[in-house]
């Protein structure tokens, strides 16, 4: 592999890494917010690149759904939690992890009824559509533009959790939600308004990574599988570490995507597993 061919390797797979990065921070501040184990997380990801295309398909321009997407995977989280997730807040993690995967099944289901078996491609925005030249090779734009958007959402949420008022109750109901209630603040619509974000951040990773893959019913899957790693390799509840992991795995499976194909899946639960056999807890996750 020449170094022009490994640098656009890396390049794309900061690009992968940073949509796994949008899809894995809504998990990781959900599970660390509220200890709940979210298997639905899949599910808004693809129902929003399933809008994507939709959206796309009337309009004619993939960019309102970037929009669009995002907001109706909150909506689809919110009422989510409030019909059937809250319900399981005091029960075991398994009841969790049962709720939350027939809804990630049935969300798939209805997906596949309305828009079939087969992939679908979504259309690069037209106005990211070229190519922006560094150094001796050209990139796309579109990548490009990824890259942008998940560094103002990094940046964004950093703010907002360490430098918000907002931000201090996130961490104080997490931290104790009792005390938090006793101080006058409903800790049940502070989880309300978190899992409707973490639903809504998993939606822009979906409507940004559509263009990029296309869509298809076990997208969902995929994601969460991939949003699981990324979350446990970076280290519980930690925001630092969900970045470093992302980029760490989109880095690697792109570089495995040329060198060997069939095993860049593979090498994503190869570098885990060598990582947690070192750390346990993870890149930045605390004993």
């Amino acid at each position: 592999m020449s170094t022009q061919v490994f640098i656009f390797g890396a390049l794309n797979g900061v690009g992968i890494g940073m949509i796994y990065f949008i899809l894995s921070i809504g998990l990781t501040m959900i599970f660390g917010l509220m200890q709940f184990v979210n298997f639905a997380h899949g599910a808004f990801y693809m129902v929003s690149a399933y809008a994507a295309f939709a959206i796309a398909q009337w309009t004619g321009s993939v960019l309102p759904a970037l929009l669009i997407s995002p907001l109706l995977a909150a909506i689809f989280a919110l009422v989510s939690e409030r019909v059937l997730l809250q319900r399981t807040y005091n029960l075991p993690h398994e009841a969790q992890i049962l709720m939350t995967f027939a809804l990630a099944i049935l969300a798939q289901e209805t997906v596949t009824m309305i828009f079939g078996t087969l992939g679908k491609n979504v259309p690069v925005p037209e106005m990211f559509n070229g190519v922006v030249i560094l150094g001796g090779f050209v990139y796309p734009s579109y990548r490009l533009f990824v890259v942008a958007v998940a560094v103002v959402v990094a940046v964004v949420m950093w703010l907002a959790i360490e430098r918000t008022r907002l931000g201090a109750m996130l961490r104080a109901a997490a931290e104790n939600a009792e005390m938090v209630g006793l101080l006058g603040f409903d800790s049940r619509k502070i989880f309300m308004g978190a899992f409707a974000f973490g639903g809504a951040l998993a939606g822009l990773a979906g409507a940004l990574a559509a263009p990029l893959r296309g869509v298809e019913p076990l997208m969902g899957r995929e994601a969460l599988a991939i949003a699981f790693v990324v979350v446990i390799l970076g280290g519980l509840g930690s925001f630092s570490g969900a970045l470093l992991a992302a980029l760490l795995i989109g880095i690697t499976q792109s570089l495995m995507s040329m060198i060997w194909p069939g095993g860049a899946h593979l090498m994503i639960y190869g570098v885990m597993t060598m990582i947690l056999a070192f750390r346990p807890t993870g890149l930045m996750g605390r004993s």
